[in-house]
């Protein structure tokens, strides 16, 4: 089940891009906004790049190549307007043109891949920025909605018959293999999806971060439909 994100803690909606990185995520806010309405034919752009792999990075010189409408160089002049934005701040920004990404199917009692709610780590203080131009768009959770699978008894034990070494590195094995970053959905939670066009910014475990890490998902993609997604 999917809802608003007006008016929920967990999301702190801004009006500007300035607003989106210096404001400070704390209590139970863990993701930021920039709500916005974007014009421009994003369908256009997302249609005549070219996928050579299910997930192809888009170049600003791929970007300038393609000959659009009105209406798809509206899009395209937003598109480079956030990558330069991001570039400024201090990101790396890459533009991707989605079919699928790679699944987890080797263990059937716990997925690792994006499909599965998770949340992301870094060893470096940063955040997590992606904005849908084009296709189904990412889903949230707050923490208290969901179930950390390594703390689920059925999943913990055969985890542990996976594992060989000493039982004192099993919680390093859990770690080393990202089995701790995925999550189980509550029955009832509430997720909220993304939508399109907004730049959202996530919290991310690491060290020094002060809330907790935003939990999250991909969407199963459709079939023969591409997702342009920027990402951070």
């Amino acid at each position: 089940m999917t809802h608003s994100f007006s008016d929920n803690e967990q999301i702190n909606v801004v009006s500007t891009f300035l607003a989106l990185v210096n404001s400070s995520f704390q209590g139970n806010c863990n993701a930021m906004c920039w709500h916005r309405n974007l014009l421009g034919d994003f369908e256009e752009i997302t249609h005549k790049l070219q996928l050579k792999e299910n997930i192809t990075e888009i170049s600003v010189e791929d970007l300038f190549a393609l000959r659009l409408t009105p209406n798809g160089n509206l899009a395209r002049e937003t598109i480079l307007k956030d990558i330069q934005l991001l570039t400024d701040f201090g990101a790396s920004p890459s533009l991707n043109l989605l079919k699928n990404y790679e699944r987890d199917d080797e263990l059937d009692f716990i997925s690792t891949d994006v499909y599965s709610y998770h949340v992301d780590r870094s060893p470096i203080e940063t955040d997590t920025f992606l904005c849908t131009y084009f296709g189904p768009a990412s889903d949230i959770l707050p923490q208290n909605q969901v179930q950390q699978k390594i703390l689920i008894p059925e999943i913990r034990a055969k985890l542990k018959q996976l594992y060989h070494g000493p039982e004192a590195e099993f919680e390093a094995f859990l770690v080393e293999n990202f089995f701790d970053l995925h999550y189980l959905a509550k029955t009832n939670a509430q997720s909220v999806n993304l939508g399109s066009g907004h730049l959202w910014r996530l919290a991310v475990d690491h060290p020094t971060q002060q809330v907790s890490p935003c939990v999250h998902r991909a969407p199963l993609e459709k079939n023969g439909e591409y997702r342009l997604l920027l990402i951070c």
